[in-house]
């Protein structure tokens, strides 16, 4: 059995310097030499790491399947096949140091053969022009900025009337005219990284360079990218380092013995997945993470990074019954390697490609996730150094208050109210996505307690909350009008139903908030400072409302204009009333006296509500008491937005 070499100055694909980064866990650009690349003498560059590899031969179309021995290069296998060509499908074959053959598809392939098919394909360079220079330009901050997502999964968001899925070209105008038209102002792609079985929905990836085959080539996925930006939508691609598929032709015991992933199953296998966890101390998987990272930002300008499975990745003990988990080297259940390559992957990213997003997906209080990543003695003492945590806990606290039914919220009103007792401790998104929707959940109109008939005013209200509320905003496809099926992957979003009165009205709601979300000063600009939220009413349980503002800070004060063309101010009250029945007669606490104006309110007509809004535009600003304020009805089940006139 061979150990681990160092690297060779005689080796063949990737220079000396490239070898010792990527053996020194410092490989981002990896992705440059390894794989399958482009000779400049024609052909093919083969590069594969093995370092335990008996032999390593390659065959595919340009050898009609025959192998071709590849040569030893310290830990690397390389090797120069002068007619092979682009397009032209390939495999591995490994000798392990079990003395077993195995065919493997190329770990750092740009391409793959459409399942249920494993062969790697080659990728010659990408012939598409991008015209996003000025999109790239102005990125800038993420948490400055404004940022309501749509989750998409490109395979069940439109199909062709024969069952096929639309490639990401015949999506590119479509997507683009639906996002646009709902004011989000970036997407976010469920896994794209190649994957053999549908029903993982992308989440577990055997090519973590290579797009899906699924949907088109590598530039075809370009060109959506493209097209989106240059309408002004970003894109953020889900990404899984969390763990991958035991399947035969791709990382599990790759060159004979555990490669990619711990030897010690305590370890290196996850109990509810059936999947294998990365050797986060191992440097060349560092090196392998890093690349597929890099790669996905600079080849295909992705705009963010949402990483899975975050939660996993820093417990020893996530999922796992005692005594079937390894303690870290101080006796705790943290998992040191796998939090200090989470803090190498941001150093990485905020260094090589200011204005991108890393987002975890994190379940869990672990502290600091979206704190800066300072190397200390210990690495658990840091923080993480992500751009944004999923709150989790808002989305689980939120919908099962609207679970409850209306009679009952009067006992569980702070489960509203909660989160903001911590929503300042990272910088946050709100997530309704995709896993709430699923495994019969139901979907997001079904959860709503009460009356069929009040499901739309409800998501309403739920959307209202979501998008006033402090953090970044996350929706999954279907639920902007209120599908009434639980999300199905295998087939398309009910389109029709889009057409339905209640929810085209619905989507005008969230096409409004959308548009007050970006533009007003008070809510995304400063959306992480706890200056820019204050409650006015957290206490009304009796009522079931809820009163809070939105302020701009001085820095984030810009001048934007309302409806009514005038100079927005700097300040939104915002009311929000979750009972089932109007109440008639509600005095909201203001500021100081003078005309107030209704911003915007989910009973409007507009959007399917029963009350034309913009009959009553001012308010005065009367005493009551020792206090100002304004005096309207609230609907059953509304939101209503105030600002000074």
């Amino acid at each position: 059995m061979l150990p681990d070499c160092p690297p060779s100055d005689l080796v063949a694909g990737g220079t000396p310097e490239q070898h010792a980064r990527f053996h020194g866990a410092l490989g981002h650009d990896a992705w440059q030499w390894l794989g399958a690349h482009p000779h400049p003498d024609g052909g093919f560059q083969f590069t594969v790491w093995a370092p335990r590899a008996l032999e390593v031969q390659v065959k595919g179309v340009f050898s009609q399947w025959a192998a071709i021995d590849l040569t030893r290069a310290g830990a690397c296998f390389s090797g120069h096949i002068a007619h092979a060509a682009p397009g032209q499908h390939y495999k591995l074959a490994v000798r392990g140091a079990d003395d077993v053959w195995t065919e493997r598809a190329d770990p750092f392939a740009f391409a793959a053969e459409l399942r249920p098919g494993t062969a790697s394909r080659l990728v010659g360079a990408s012939t598409h022009q991008w015209q996003d220079a000025d999109w790239l330009a102005q990125r800038t901050d993420p948490r400055a900025q404004p940022m309501s997502i749509y989750e998409v999964h490109l395979g069940s968001w439109l199909r062709h009337f024969d069952g096929r899925s639309w490639s990401y070209r015949e999506l590119a105008p479509r997507l683009v005219s639906h996002v646009t038209a709902l004011g989000f102002t970036h997407v976010e792609l469920l896994p794209i990284s190649e994957f053999p079985y549908d029903p993982s929905w992308g989440y577990q990836v055997t090519g973590f360079f290579a797009p899906t085959s699924r949907y088109g080539s590598p530039d075809d996925l370009r060109y959506l990218i493209d097209t989106l930006h240059c309408a002004g939508i970003g894109v953020i691609l889900d990404w899984v380092p969390a763990h991958f598929p035991k399947d035969a032709h791709a990382l599990a015991a790759f060159d004979g013995a555990p490669l990619f992933e711990y030897a010690d199953p305590r370890l290196g296998a996850h109990p509810d997945w059936g999947t294998l966890v990365f050797d986060y101390a191992r440097p060349e998987v560092r090196s392998f993470l890093l690349a597929s990272a890099c790669h996905w930002l600079e080849s295909f300008h992705i705009d963010g990074l949402r990483v899975d499975a975050v939660a996993s990745m820093l417990y020893l003990d996530y999922s796992r019954d005692a005594g079937a988990w390894l303690p870290n080297r101080f006796g705790g259940r943290e998992n040191l390697d796998a939090i200090s390559f989470l803090q190498d992957l941001n150093r990485v990213v905020r260094k090589r490609y200011p204005g991108v997003a890393t987002i975890a997906e994190e379940s869990t209080t672990f502290p600091q996730v979206t704190g800066e990543p300072v190397p200390p003695l210990a690495p658990s003492d840091a923080g993480l150094g992500f751009t944004f945590k999923w709150n989790m806990g808002w989305m689980h606290d939120t919908l099962t208050y609207f679970d409850r039914a209306p009679e009952h919220r009067p006992w569980h009103h702070h489960e509203l109210t909660f989160a903001s007792s911590y929503a300042h401790s990272e910088a946050f998104v709100l997530p309704l996505s995709h896993d709430e929707v699923v495994h019969g959940k139901g979907s997001l109109i079904r959860k709503m307690s009460g009356a069929w008939q009040h499901g739309a005013a409800q998501l309403r209200l739920l959307y209202g909350l979501q998008w006033l509320m402090p953090g970044k905003k996350l929706l999954f496809m279907g639920c902007e009008f209120g599908q009434e099926r639980e999300w199905d992957f295998d087939g398309e979003l009910v389109w029709a139903e889009a057409s339905e009165p209640a929810r085209q009205g619905l989507q005008r709601w969230i096409s409004h908030l959308n548009a007050l979300y970006r533009d007003h000063p008070a809510l995304a600009h400063g959306d992480h400072d706890p200056r820019g939220f204050a409650w006015i009413d957290a206490d009304d349980a009796r009522h079931c409302t809820y009163a809070f503002r939105r302020q701009a800070m001085p820095h984030t004060s810009l001048p934007v204009a309302t409806d009514q063309g005038a100079a927005a101010s700097s300040e939104l009250l915002i009311v929000a009333h979750a009972a089932d029945t109007p109440r008639l007669g509600y005095v909201l606490p203001v500021p100081h006296a003078g005309p107030w104006r209704v911003r915007l309110a989910s009973d409007d007509v507009a959007f399917d509500g029963a009350r034309i809004i913009a009959d009553l535009p001012l308010m005065p600003g009367g005493s009551h008491g020792d206090t100002f304020g304004v005096l309207f009805d609230l609907p059953a089940f509304g939101v209503i937005v105030v600002e000074a006139a």
